[in-house]
């Protein structure tokens, strides 16, 4: 893949860039892949603006899901049909999700439960309101971060279906912790947890309750869950991917369309390089070789970084210098995307435009 940009010297750096041919190609890909649009819900924490979420809208897409209250509330602005806050809302941000509801009438709004004083505090703040909201129960499949365990969950489904201000319930099974390389094993792996909501499933049924919507997986997880008729897949990455996911996932052909943009800044000595691509710049989570991958400098090591500095080992005789551009790819592009205020958008070669990261922000209006 060719990243150049022609008039680079009017971008300073750091910066990431985003190009949107290749963002359209990966939203074909993950419509192909599943074959029925109405059963994909896209992540958005990774792009969290609003250019992107158009263009996911432009191809059909209805469904979304989301992380945080701004990314909510940015799906409500940009008209999406149907939003799944994937978290349980308590405190503040419970109001705060009221307030995104109350904003965007014509978005149908749910959110993630997975215990019962949570379920009980929603009931009674929907209802004080004269409204309803639809929620999903966060099932622990195996993430260990939340959720109910789906053997405990019946009970508190029965619960949540019997409140007043609660709507219908759906079952919400998120496998990050998934990350086998070798697709089989990764099929095998997931298989065995999904087949836990899948028994819940049953007893729901069995229970006499209607058949609850499922929504299940990430990226790792997408071709597999894509195969299941009846379930809802809420990838993210895939709207720009990574080398992370790439590297992980190579049986997902998604190019990577966001690219960190960095300069040679100083030549510490003979060997070493100093770009302007500090852990404020790309996610820093990673140890230091997985953070940045230059495709045109697969050579280079990085050695040591700072808030505003990448030092890395080019070799003795190396030809770089002073002002050199060079193109990066994360590692991990959803916190890197977080990182950036706004990217900007290179199309044939050329910058065309800035598209704001808008759902950054911990605050938009609500």
């Amino acid at each position: 893949m060719n990243y150049t940009i022609d008039d680079i010297d009017q971008l300073d750096s750091p910066a990431l860039v985003i190009y949107p041919e290749w963002v359209r190609h990966n939203i074909d890909l993950a419509i192909r892949m599943i074959g029925d649009v109405q059963r994909l819900r896209p992540h958005v924490k990774t792009h969290k603006s609003a250019e992107t979420t158009r263009l996911m809208l432009d191809a059909g897409i209805r469904k979304f899901k989301c992380a945080t209250i701004a990314e909510a509330e940015m799906l409500g602005m940009c008209g999406a049909a149907d939003v799944l806050l994937a978290y349980q809302p308590v405190g503040p941000k419970l109001h705060r999700f009221i307030a995104v509801m109350e904003k965007c009438p014509a978005t149908r709004y749910s959110c993630l439960v997975d215990h019962i004083a949570a379920a009980q505090a929603m009931a009674a703040a929907f209802l004080a309101r004269q409204m309803e909201v639809l929620v999903y129960l966060d099932l622990n499949i195996g993430q260990n971060r939340t959720g109910i365990v789906p053997e405990d969950a019946l009970d508190l489904f029965n619960a949540c279906i019997s409140m007043k201000g609660i709507g219908s319930v759906g079952l919400h099974a998120y496998d990050g912790h998934i990350r086998n390389s070798d697709l089989e094993a990764r099929k095998t792996a997931c298989d065995a947890a999904f087949l836990r909501v899948t028994t819940l499933k049953e007893a729901i049924l069995k229970a006499g309750f209607p058949e609850p919507v499922i929504v299940a997986g990430g990226s790792p997880s997408y071709p597999i869950h894509a195969a299941r008729e009846q379930v809802e897949c809420s990838p993210g990455t895939f709207i720009y991917w990574d080398k992370g996911y790439g590297d992980l996932c190579p049986e997902q052909p998604f190019k990577p369309a966001a690219i960190l943009i960095t300069r040679v800044i100083s030549l510490p000595d003979a060997g070493k390089l100093c770009l302007d691509l500090g852990h404020k710049s790309v996610a820093a989570e990673n140890p230091i070789d997985k953070r940045v991958f230059f495709p045109d400098a697969p050579e280079l090591i990085p050695l040591g970084q700072s808030e505003e500095h990448l030092v890395v080992e080019a070799g003795t005789g190396h030809s770089w210098e002073i002002g050199d551009v060079l193109y990066g790819i994360p590692f991990h592009i959803c916190p890197t995307v977080a990182l950036y205020e706004k990217v900007y958008t290179v199309e044939n070669k050329k910058i065309t435009g800035e598209w704001r990261t808008i759902a950054r922000d911990r605050k938009i209006t609500c």
